[in-house]
Parts: structure tokens; C-alpha cells; sequence
């Protein structure tokens, strides 16, 4: 009996403490099941978009945001009152590229981010499979305002002293390298903000040396050295691997305010590249193209300097080395590009500059992406321009790094918040390039239309070097537009969103 009442207790106080251990367990169970970054969700598998039609929707709202769509041609007739028809056998320029400054501020922020991060935010923009295509880059001779330092690549006197500095060498270069690895096809033009203070007067009367940053006049004395400063250049940036496609012989040559700068008239810009740059490229093998001007469409408003391009064309030995003009949107009217191109058909028209920023409310994407869109991105293609290339792709939240004297009120294409290098706001500047280089391939050639138009609505069609078609669409209406397309073949439709931009891409 006695053993019988002590196995009784230690069998109940085995059981008690089998119940503890049980409930325990059950405890940990359950709190591991309800805890997600121990027990993951696997992630939700987008379904591939596919279609006869590829086409990319951004909306001002960001409802759409770079969203990729899809649809297929339709074989039944077609009978919509809002059709467009591309006509292929009207065809007007040759597409160079899309897309934005590296500047050295640029490169700094891309550099603080974490490795992974900036390459996938440079693959999304560059990459020609995985991303928007971006193809055409700027970057700076030297330093402009948003670069860490004022700087040139000759600050000793002497064009024996020429090298690359250390902003190049730290930031621009790698970046460039990362960008070249996921588009090696990319083109890139160089513009100077400055020569070396030490080639510079304070006017060609007297030539008293000039020794400032901002403004100023090229010496006459120093032309082939400055034509041979571009040649040391490109062939230092030829031997790292990168390539210059073209060239402009100086950034904004009417505006003596910046925080480098230099004043360049026609006539000095005609004599400079006759003589020495063009010369110059020549000597040494390059076939760099030459754009002139490089500034803004009302030639800031200084009377003898007015048709800028067409005054350095007048002399045919000029003309010759020449390819085209470059233009920014600081002042004046796109129509400018029209009336340039109908006064030398022969030369080539590219569009380098334009700003978003607290002046025109520049991260506000209901208005910049409806602007920007009809006056940057179409506008200037509509008008003849072959190329499309905004200001800096990527500044911090605090608008910089930038210069005294210069912008300090810029946004770039994106926004990386500075307190972790990560989080990114993507503005209308990265749109609207975007909207044009992920379905407007370099070589494409701008296409006739024909049918629906209205008001709110702009367009343009292109013929891809693949045979593909392009159609980049603006609807700046409050109601959403069912546009049908047709190439004469294959014909479909698509109901673009109120507000919005939609890319289409179809063979």
C-alpha cells in the first residue's frame, strides 16, 4: 500500500511536469509561427507581362509608376474614331539617345550608396534588357557646379601640367566604368564650365590675365593649347576604357554668373574651333563630333549673339568640323530648334540641359511630369533635336553637393535621401527619360502620323534600327483616352490613364 501511494505521487509529479514542458513548448510554437521574419511568407511571384505590345505607364499620381503593360494586336476591323496610323515613308531625324549628367555630385552620391544598391538602381537605368535603356550621358571637362571642388585638369600653367584630378579619379571614373559594364553602348558628351584660369583675360582688348573661376575670356595666345587640353582629355578617358562620343567647346558660353564659367561669343567659338580644336581632334585620329553653342534658346537675350549656330556656320571651313548644335531651356522657346534646323537642314540638333527645381516646384510630379514630357521630352524631339539629355541624375535631399555661385536649389532626375544613401525619390526628369529610352532605340529614325489628334494629347512615332516601332504618347487630359495604334499591318488599341505617359514598343 505504501509503495503503491509513492509510485501514485511520483507518477502525478511526472505528469505535472510532462504538462509544463508541453505547454512550453506549445508556447514557443506559436509565437514562432506568428513571428514573419522568423517564418517568411514567401514572396509573391509577379506574372511575366506578355503581348504582341509592350508599353510602360507612368501616371502623375504614381497609380502607375513605371508599370509595364501588355497587349495584343486585334484582327477584328477597326472602326475606332481615335485611331493614329504611323507612316514610315515620312521620316525625319536619326535618334543619338536619352538621358542625364553624371556630374561629380552624381557620382559622390552614387558612391555612398552600398554596392548592391548602386547597381541595381544603375542597372534599372541602364541596362538595355533588365531596365530603361538609358544611352546618352554628360559629363563635365573639369569641374562644373556640382562638382566637390573647383577644379581643371591643368591648374599649373603649362599643358604639360594636364592630368586627371582626383574627383575624376575617386568618383567619375568608377561610375562611369559600373555604367559602361551594364551598357557598353552608352554615349557620352564633354562640355567644359572653364578653361584654366591661367588661359584666361579679362577681355581680348588688352588681355590682362583673369584669375577667377567665373568669367572671363579665352587668350587667343592659349587656343592650340586649350584645342590639345580636349585631345589630352579624351585620350586619358580612352585609356581607363571610356570612350567620348562628342564634345561641346564650352558650357553655356553666354553666361559669365556661374560658378565656373567662361564668356565665349560666336566669333571667338568659330576662330577657336577652326583653328585649333577642330585642327586638333584631326592630328590625333579622333572622330569626336563638335557641337557648338550649348546654351539656351534665346541666346540670353545679348542681340549680335542671336543665331549663334548659324553665325559659326557662315564660315564653311567651320562648318566643315562641325556637326551640330547643342541647346538648354533656360530662356527662349523650343520652336527655336525648328527655326535652326530650317536654316541648315545639314547639321545636327541635341538638347543638353534642363533643371527641376524649388523654383518651379520640381519634386511635384502631378505638374513637372505633364510639363516636362510636352516641353522637354517631346517638344524638343518634335522640333528636330536627336538627342534628349536632362541635368544631374542623382543629387541627395539635401540638393547637393553643389557650389557657391552655383545651383543650390536643383533637384536631379532621383533624390537619395542623405541620412542612409537608400531611399530614393524618383522625379519627373527620370520619367520622362525613361518614357523615351525604353522603347526609342539609339538609330531609330522619327516617323510620320496621321488621324486623331486633340488637345491635352502629343506624341511621337519611331522606327527602330530591329525594324520595331515606337510611340511615345502624353495624355494631359482629366479623363483616360482609349488610343488605338496602327502600322498599317497590325493595328490594337489601349486605354492610356488621365494624366499619364505611356511608351509603346511592337515589331
Amino acid at each position: 500500500m505504501i509503495l503503491m501511494v509513492k509510485y501514485t505521487m511520483k507518477f502525478n509529479e511526472y505528469m505535472k511536469q510532462l504538462l509544463m514542458v508541453t505547454c512550453f513548448l506549445s508556447t514557443i510554437l506559436i509565437a514562432c509561427s506568428s513571428d514573419k521574419k522568423v517564418t517568411p511568407e514567401p514572396p509573391e511571384e509577379k506574372p511575366e507581362v506578355k503581348g504582341d505590345v509592350t508599353i510602360y505607364v507612368t501616371t502623375n499620381n504614381r497609380a502607375y509608376d513605371f508599370a509595364k503593360q501588355a497587349v495584343d494586336f486585334n484582327d477584328k476591323a477597326n472602326m475606332s474614331p481615335t485611331t493614329i496610323t504611323l507612316d514610315p515613308n515620312t521620316r525625319y531625324q536619326t535618334m543619338d539617345g536619352f538621358g542625364a549628367a553624371i556630374t561629380g555630385s552624381t557620382c559622390y552620391n552614387l558612391m555612398q550608396m552600398a554596392s548592391a544598391d548602386r547597381a541595381q538602381f544603375l542597372k534599372e537605368t541602364f541596362s538595355e534588357t533588365e531596365g530603361m535603356g538609358q544611352s546618352y550621358i554628360r559629363i563635365a571637362i573639369g569641374c562644373s557646379d556640382f562638382s566637390l571642388s573647383e577644379y581643371t585638369l591643368c591648374d599649373e600653367p603649362g599643358i604639360e601640367n594636364f592630368g586627371l584630378q582626383e574627383e575624376e579619379k575617386t568618383y567619375i571614373i568608377p561610375v562611369l566604368k559600373e555604367i559602361l559594364a551594364i551598357n557598353p553602348h552608352i554615349k557620352i558628351i564633354g562640355s567644359p564650365w572653364t578653361c584654366p584660369r591661367w588661359m584666361k583675360v579679362s577681355n581680348l582688348t588688352d588681355r590682362q590675365p583673369y584669375n577667377s573661376w567665373t568669367d572671363g575670356q579665352l587668350n587667343p595666345d592659349y587656343y592650340q593649347d586649350y584645342g590639345l587640353y580636349f585631345v589630352k582629355w579624351i585620350q586619358a578617358l580612352a585609356k581607363e576604357g571610356i570612350d567620348i562620343y562628342a564634345v561641346t567647346p564650352q558650357n553655356e558660353p553666354l553666361n559669365r554668373k556661374n560658378s565656373a564659367s567662361l564668356f565665349m561669343s560666336w566669333q571667338e567659338q568659330q576662330v577657336f574651333v577652326k583653328e585649333s580644336l577642330g585642327k586638333q581632334l584631326k592630328a590625333a585620329g579622333l572622330n569626336t563630333k563638335i557641337y557648338v553653342f550649348d546654351h539656351n534658346y534665346n541666346y540670353d537675350n545679348i542681340s549680335d549673339q542671336n543665331d549663334y549656330p548659324i553665325k559659326i556656320y557662315e564660315d564653311e571651313a567651320t562648318a566643315n568640323v562641325v556637326a551640330g548644335a547643342a541647346y538648354h531651356n533656360y530662356g527662349g522657346n523650343k520652336e527655336e530648334l525648328a527655326d535652326i534646323h530650317q536654316q541648315r537642314p545639314d547639321k545636327e540638333l541635341i538638347f543638353t540641359e534642363t533643371s527641376i527645381g524649388t523654383w518651379n516646384d520640381g519634386q511635384n510630379l502631378s505638374t513637372r511630369l505633364m510639363d516636362d514630357m510636352q516641353d522637354v521630352a517631346l517638344g524638343t524631339i518634335n522640333n528636330w533635336s536627336r538627342a534628349v539629355i536632362v541635368w544631374n541624375l542623382m543629387l541627395d535631399s539635401e540638393r547637393g553637393p553643389n557650389r557657391d555661385g552655383g545651383c543650390q536649389t536643383c533637384y536631379g532626375a532621383v533624390d537619395i535621401n542623405k541620412s542612409n544613401y537608400k531611399s530614393i525619390t524618383r522625379n519627373s526628369h527620370y520619367y520622362i527619360i525613361g518614357h523615351l529610352s525604353a522603347v526609342v532605340k539609339p538609330g531609330a529614325t522619327r516617323i510620320g502620323t496621321k488621324g486623331y489628334t486633340a488637345t491635352g494629347i502629343t506624341y511621337t512615332a519611331f522606327e527602330n534600327p530591329d525594324g520595331s516601332y515606337a510611340f511615345v504618347l502624353l495624355n494631359n487630359t482629366g479623363e483616360s483616352k482609349k488610343i488605338t495604334l496602327s502600322d498599317g499591318t497590325h493595328y490594337f488599341s489601349y486605354d492610356v490613364p488621365a494624366k499619364a505617359v505611356a511608351s509603346y514598343r511592337w515589331k
